[in-house]
């Protein structure tokens, strides 16, 4: 990356404005030559924040931040030195020149600042349409039936796309030409405006500017598919690293320690409107790395709240274990069915004091998703397992046994979770289950015996189930009534819980995989990882399966 020349460095600090800077943030009143307030990295009732205009700087005599424009913004914004430079040469309108730059660079660097201009100057137009123009009424009037005032909307620069090609065509005029159109997702195939007649929410980078658009349907006409639709993928917008009203959040999610994660913008502006300010939408897809890198500069107390259908979806979920994994503490926002934030933005908060931690929410999803207490359990257990001690993990296993009638007991040393004495009579039962429903899916499949007798006894508890293993792959014949009996019922059950060739071929490794917890309970360090690395294949053959 080029340096910036120290020239540049200094017309920045000259030109920053440290009052205005702080004023964003915070409400400053004029105290003789310098301004006061409460301080905006630390919660405070008395004002303990000083501001010099004459000098550039700020001190806070309660937590004693201090220093210049260049770091208010490197605190404010969580961008590195390089970054505050030129976060403040946009904001204050300072060219910045770079020291060894290659025409090459100083031509790709060009190119993409006209891209924002472009982008900038294409929200500024959608906004006139929206505000300004008779088309926008009945769009203004969506707007208010949302209970959406007219103030936080422009806060958003929400804006409304006409028809025709009048916005490619005033940028042309401008002297844009049809490959930064392009470039910037604003040119649709045909040569005219790629959003018509859709209320438009500018989409912006971690800086604020703006590098794309998402696009709600307002008419059955309309000849892009879906409801929401977004800008092009292109050099400045991807949507796995935008998160919906970030630029306006960031200084309530820094100086709260916590970011609510919502789905739809309109769930944002509801949500800010109502004085809930650390705010942003997740673009209706789960949690991504980028997504959580900028999150976790500000803060790593995150609230995700999604419809109840998302909240279980695979790809939500996925994000959620991302989010976990890197040490966020992930909670988990439950709302009635059928209703997002935007219906009751003003009882939002409530809703927060009753949020589940993410091993618990995980859990429950677990024991819903699966009627076999078994494989559920067993399901719960490799979960958690597989995170760290504390006290959400002993909730979500409180959770499991209240739902499972088990009795399970915490390991003192490494917290993994065992089977501990007593063990309930259900869990016997589930047991012998899984023992039969093998046995029942090789009565049925014949050609499964092959993976059975892969098996040994020691994989049952059961002596009849043992008997009936030996019977089926040794193939011995005679008149053993109790086995015969054993093969009718079997083969009943088997059609009564309509075991198929892949659901047998599950059960075999799910019995292969209790063998090997078992084994790893009792085994010494050398042998712990063999069976350890066993269990991962089984885990893996299990997926594959399922």
């Amino acid at each position: 990356m080029a340096r910036i020349k120290d020239e540049s460095v200094e017309a920045v600090k000259a030109a920053a404005n440290i009052v205005e800077l702080v004023e964003a943030r915070v409400r400053l009143r004029k105290v003789g030559g310098r301004y006061s307030g409460l301080c905006p990295f630390h919660q405070e009732k008395t004002p303990s924040f000083s501001v010099s205009p004459d000098r550039g700087t700020y001190h806070c005599f309660g937590c004693g931040v201090g220093g210049d424009s260049i770091s208010f913004v490197r605190e404010t914004e969580s961008l590195d030195f390089v970054g505050a430079i030129e976060w403040l040469g946009e904001r204050f309108r300072v060219p910045l020149e770079y020291e060894d730059a290659s025409p090459e660079a100083d031509a790709q660097r060009s190119r993409r600042a006209r891209l924002y201009v472009l982008l900038d100057q294409a929200a500024a137009f959608y906004e006139r349409v929206l505000w300004e123009t008779p088309a926008g009424e009945p769009v203004r009037e969506y707007l208010k039936s949302r209970g959406l005032a007219e103030e936080v909307c422009r806060e958003f620069r929400l804006g409304l796309s006409p028809t025709g090609a009048k916005l490619s065509k005033g940028a042309r005029e401008k002297g844009f030409t049809r490959d930064e159109l392009a470039a910037a997702g604003l040119l649709g195939r045909r040569g005219g405006d790629y959003f018509e007649l859709r209320l438009m929410f500018p989409l912006t980078d971690a800086r604020g500017r703006i590098v794309g658009f998402q696009a709600r349907k307002l008419h059955e006409n309309d000849p892009l598919r879906g409801k929401y639709v977004n800008s092009p993928e292109s050099e400045l917008f991807r949507k796995s690293h935008v998160l919906y009203g970030l630029n306006l959040a960031r200084a309530a999610i820094s100086k709260e320690d916590r970011a609510l994660v919502v789905e739809g913008n309109t769930d944002v502006i509801a949500l800010r409107q109502a004085g809930t300010l650390p705010v942003v939408a997740s673009m209706g897809t789960a949690l991504t790395e980028a997504q959580l890198k900028e999150l976790g500069r500000l803060t790593r107390r995150l609230f995700l709240c999604f419809d109840s259908d998302a909240a279980g979806e695979d790809a939500t979920l996925r994000g959620m274990e991302l989010a976990a994994k890197q040490d966020f503490d992930v909670r988990v926002v439950a709302l009635p069915f059928g209703k997002d934030p935007a219906d009751d933005p003003t009882g939002f908060e409530q809703h927060l004091g009753a949020a589940e931690s993410y091993p618990v929410h995980r859990v429950r999803l677990i024991l819903d998703r699966t009627p076999d207490r078994q494989l559920a359990y067993l399901a719960v257990k490799e979960f958690l397992d597989g995170i760290r001690d504390s006290p959400e993990r002993h909730e979500a296993w409180r959770l499991a046994n209240d739902r499972l009638g088990l009795t399970v007991q915490l390991r003192a040393t490494g917290g993994s979770a065992g089977v501990g004495a007593p063990v309930s009579s259900k869990m016997i039962d589930a047991d012998e289950r899984l023992e039969r429903e093998v046995l029942a899916g090789c009565v049925a499949h014949p050609e499964l015996v092959r993976l059975l007798a892969e098996l040994t006894a020691e994989h049952f508890d059961s002596e009849r189930n043992r008997r009936m293993r030996a019977h089926l792959v040794e193939e011995s014949g005679g008149d053993d009534r109790e086995l015969v009996a054993l093969i009718a019922e079997l083969d009943a059950v088997a059609a009564a819980e309509a075991i198929d060739e892949q659901t047998a071929k599950e059960l075999l490794l799910r019995l292969r995989e209790r063998h090997l917890r078992r084994e790893l309970a009792e085994a010494d360090p050398e042998r712990a990882k063999e069976l350890q690395e066993a269990l991962m294949r089984i885990r893996s053959a299990v997926s594959e399966l399922v």
